[in-house]
């Protein structure tokens, strides 16, 4: 099975000032475009993951067997990882604000409130020593992994909401203050998409 990288539904400069068209560029046309050719090649070298999909091979957490094993999980993970935050983030004109519906209703059952959420989010987020990932899960949890590991490697569910904190997502936006990156981020959250995730994702 041969991977591609997903096509936007966006235009690079559209979630400016949130996050650069310059940023964007090379977040998406060069880091992830890296994950999808080193996917492709490592498992073009791993009999056993040929015929698996790109959740399939996400959600591994034991070894397959394969001498370039870990390749396979680090690339695996870097693509979804990223297709799902393009999938979730969007225009600043059109998108951050608040859920509705029954994701709102889980979230305030577990949180308190919305901005209860917002801010444990933000501050397991503000706290991911290195590089990595901040999820929420369909169960509500907030899940935060190192470098390019899925909740599915963990055992978990498909995450509905994922936030990159690796320096290549912020960097020439934000130098090092990650918790500016994470105070914007909210802006461009497409909601209407992780809703769409919350109704057809196994709790």
């Amino acid at each position: 099975m041969s991977f591609e990288l997903p096509k936007l539904e966006y235009d690079y400069n559209s979630l400016s000032p949130v996050i650069s068209e310059e940023t964007m560029r090379l977040h998406y046309g060069k880091h992830h475009q890296t994950y999808v050719d080193n996917l492709n090649k490592a498992v073009s070298l791993c009999e056993p993951a040929k015929d698996m999909s790109l959740i399939e091979l996400a959600s591994v957490n034991e070894q397959l067997n394969c001498s370039n094993y870990q390749a396979i999980i680090n690339n695996a993970g870097g693509h979804y990882n990223h297709k799902l935050f393009w999938e979730i983030i969007g225009p600043t004109n059109k998108n951050g604000g608040e859920p509705g519906g029954e994701l709102a209703k889980m979230i305030v059952n577990k949180y308190g409130g919305f901005q209860q959420f917002v801010d444990q989010f933000s501050q397991s987020a503000l706290e991911r020593f290195g590089s990595g990932w901040i999820f929420l899960q369909p169960n509500g949890d907030i899940v935060s992994t190192a470098n390019q590991n899925t909740p599915m490697m963990e055992g978990m569910s498909e995450p509905l909401l994922g936030l990159d904190v690796w320096e290549h997502a912020y960097y020439l936006d934000y130098k090092n203050v990650r918790a500016d990156y994470i105070d914007a981020w909210w802006d461009i959250v497409n909601w209407q998409a992780v809703e769409n995730r919350f109704k057809n994702t196994t709790r």
